[in-house]
């Protein structure tokens, strides 16, 4: 098994065909995965660490529009047709991925109906994910949207100690580092979690799902039944 959700569930003549064309490589933080408007030339299947898609405005401001960890592969979009796109993707937590020529992957997709299949079935979760989370975002509270963003990671890298910066959880939240301050501090004082420089350590799991926003029970839903 590759550690990868969606390479772990395809039939093994489909998995060996893939496997047999890849090779593992490191994820060091902030490792560029795709940039804009350009096609990728590697796909890469995360087995550990996690990767953000952001998209970055005309004043230089940037938020996340896209997580992906184990369960799949951060260059989904690009398979479906040529358009590409504002967002670029880049290394957010440190680890490892199986990489792929993707216009070889590309091929081997438009022509195999199981791998077809899985990745309709990975790229129709993440726009259910991304419509919940774009309401999220417009709705909840920073402190709540903190909370379920910190459960999501957890739940793809399946860590407690997570490294981040306020800088790099301002830019996923698409607020001000001062504004992830306080709402972390908030946590902190609840005993939820620890906020060192760099680091956030999740210490009461239960607490900070009771902390979050209605959307994390419903994103970990879709989570969870991706390939079940």
């Amino acid at each position: 098994m590759t550690n990868n959700c969606l390479l772990d569930g395809l039939p093994e003549p489909v998995r060996a065909n893939l496997l047999s064309q890849m090779e593992t490589i490191p994820l060091p933080v902030p490792s560029s995965i795709f940039v804009p408007d350009q096609e990728p030339r590697f796909v890469h299947f995360l087995t550990s660490g996690l990767a953000s898609v952001v998209t970055t405005m005309e004043g230089g401001e940037s938020v996340e529009v896209g997580l992906t960890g184990r369960e799949g592969f951060p260059e989904r979009v690009h398979l479906l047709g040529p358009q590409r796109g504002n967002t670029r993707c880049f290394v957010q937590m440190a680890g490892e991925a199986l990489r792929m020529q993707f216009r070889a992957f590309q091929e081997y997709f438009l022509t195999c109906p199981p791998l077809m299949h899985s990745v309709h079935q990975f790229v129709q979760h993440d726009s259910l994910v991304l419509a919940q989370l774009s309401a999220c975002n417009r709705l909840h509270e920073v402190e709540a949207r903190l909370a379920r963003w910190l459960l999501m990671a957890q739940d793809r890298v399946a860590s407690r100690d997570l490294p981040l910066t306020q800088e790099f959880l301002g830019q996923m939240l698409g607020t001000r580092r001062s504004t992830v301050n306080l709402a972390a501090g908030s946590l902190q004082r609840a005993g939820v979690i620890t906020f060192t420089r760099g680091r956030v350590r999740i210490e009461d799991r239960e607490a900070l799902e009771g902390m979050a926003c209605e959307c994390y029970p419903i994103v970990a839903e879709l989570f969870r039944s991706l390939y079940r």
